[in-house]
């Protein structure tokens, strides 16, 4: 395990010496939140919670425990150490919602981030009245070099703000030792965060996915410590955040992936196509899809499937796998008219949102054979493409815009050669970046003949973007919990 451990704790943690006698008065209550299925399938797949309840005893908060289905799936994991997120009221527009985004634009003009600015350019978001008035004062506080204090006032405003009196009853009557949040860029948590701060709770902050520093929206709140993937997103975080370089971190890779490493998980091919409609004697032709919200990226499946149907690849299939926090439905109606070479799998859960939606053990299932089984794995610069290096799959990256308009041709662009956290993937030689439809076409016929083109390349990738490849990355996460909560933590409850 790769930690870094500050000379001196931030001012909200109560250090205490260790003794024996505090090892084993009693076990450490611990409280975990969870506001995604992405969340909640790296903690209830790992080894992070066997490894935690030999000292702790955990309480989990979760969205998705708002369904019945999922309370029943948890709560076997959890041994009904389950509740659902307390309710949650959004900040006022003003001034408080006005602040956050003056606050997030000095910043981006602060540190000229090349991933914030070119969404700052190109996403619509930032082009409406309301965020181009508020560019003004945001360069000229960036150039006064005032932006920290103003996220600092900004803070103790949003601690202030009463978003849950629920999660504050509930707080108090549970009184954890230590408050571990893994949604900080998220809407919910920050609000259950800011009631355990006032109440002088402890907390552990997890980054949760690699690209989360460098492209989302500030991070206001200051936790007491962090875990990271990587040296990568220690470094960004120290860049983004400088308050964080005195502050407890704990490198433990990506536990989400743990799963990939579980034998229990893993099917035979012929299971796998079986169960998908796919022939096993031929090869797989994976299309990942990532946010429809972001990018239009089923034209480019379409044109792939019509290439398919005419021959252009050979005897091949292909399966379409819509991103199961944003499947609706509509993927697999727009390629319902391909017969049966081209499958589309239904990943969400349509109807429910987003935050509620939740994964079982037989999609964990299919998620890890899909990438098992397939051949070629084609993305649009997303996390599926380190899912796919990992099984050792050619990856198809595309460098355009698949839409007939081509309007986010420059963004795509930028993503791969400026976003901070896409640029060293895109440019390491494991990825068969195509220009064109035509380019993709050929990308997949070569790798289909010489799947074992960029190997070395896509190990690299791998192991840069995640840290740590064993399998035991929850594991290390509860470690580091523990190891944090008996160095800097007391763990006698409030008196």
């Amino acid at each position: 395990m790769t930690t870094e451990i500050a000379t001196i704790p931030t001012p909200m943690i109560r250090q205490q010496p260790e003794t024996a006698n505090d090892n084993s008065a009693r076990k450490l209550n611990v409280l975990t939140l969870s506001s995604s299925l992405l969340t909640d399938r790296m903690l209830l797949y790992t080894d992070f919670l066997a490894t935690l309840h030999r000292a702790a005893d955990v309480k989990l908060w979760t969205m998705s425990a708002r369904q019945s289905d999922a309370t029943a799936n948890l709560s076997a994991t959890m041994n009904g150490a389950i509740e659902p997120m307390p309710e949650i009221k959004p900040f006022k527009e003003f001034p408080y919602n006005y602040l956050r985004r003056l606050n997030d634009l000095a910043w981006d003009f602060r540190l000229r981030s090349p991933s914030r600015m070119s969404k700052i350019k190109h996403q619509p978001g930032f082009k409406n009245l309301r965020m181009r008035a508020l560019k003004p004062p945001a360069r000229l506080l960036a150039a006064l070099g005032v932006e920290t204090i103003l996220e600092n006032r900004l803070e103790q405003m949003l601690l202030n703000y009463p978003r849950s009196p629920e999660a504050e009853l509930r707080l108090r009557d549970l009184r954890p030792d230590i408050l571990l949040t893994t949604g900080t860029f998220r809407y919910e948590e920050p609000a259950i965060y800011a009631e355990a701060r006032k109440l002088g709770i402890p907390s552990l902050a997890f980054i949760t996915s690699w690209d989360n520093v460098s492209t989302k929206n500030r991070m206001v709140f200051k936790y007491d410590g962090y875990l990271v993937w990587s040296e990568r997103m220690k470094q960004e975080l120290h860049e983004f955040f400088p308050y964080t370089k005195t502050a407890p971190m704990y490198v433990v890779g990506a536990p989400q992936f743990d799963v990939f490493f579980q034998p229990r998980f893993h099917q035979s091919r012929e299971e796998f196509c079986a169960e998908q409609g796919l022939r096993p004697d031929l090869p797989i032709i994976l299309y990942a899809l990532g946010s429809p919200n972001f990018l239009k990226e089923h034209h480019g499946a379409i044109y792939l499937a019509e290439r398919l149907l005419r021959g252009e690849l050979g005897e091949a299939q292909m399966l379409v796998r819509p991103h199961p926090l944003h499947d609706n439905g509509r993927e697999a109606q727009m390629l319902s008219n391909f017969g049966d070479r081209v499958v589309v799998q239904r990943t969400g859960q349509t109807g429910t949102a987003v935050p509620a939606r939740s994964q079982d053990e037989k999609q964990i299932k299919e998620w890890i054979n899909t990438f098992r089984h397939a051949d070629v794995v084609i993305n649009l610069s997303s996390t599926v493409a380190i899912d796919a290096a990992i099984f050792d799959k050619p990856v198809v990256n595309l460098d355009y815009d698949p839409q007939p308009s081509r309007a986010d041709q420059q963004l795509i662009e930028d993503i791969n050669h400026r976003w901070t956290h896409f640029k060293p993937i895109a440019e390491s030689g494991g990825v068969w970046l195509t220009k064109t439809p035509a380019e993709t076409l050929e990308a997949v016929q070569t790798y289909l003949k010489h799947p074992e083109l960029h190997r070395e390349r896509r190990r690299w990738m791998a192991e840069f973007v995640c840290g740590f490849l064993d399998g035991r990355c929850g594991e290390r996460m509860a470690e580091s919990l523990l190891e944090f909560t008996s160095r800097f933590v007391s763990k006698e409850r409030n008196r």
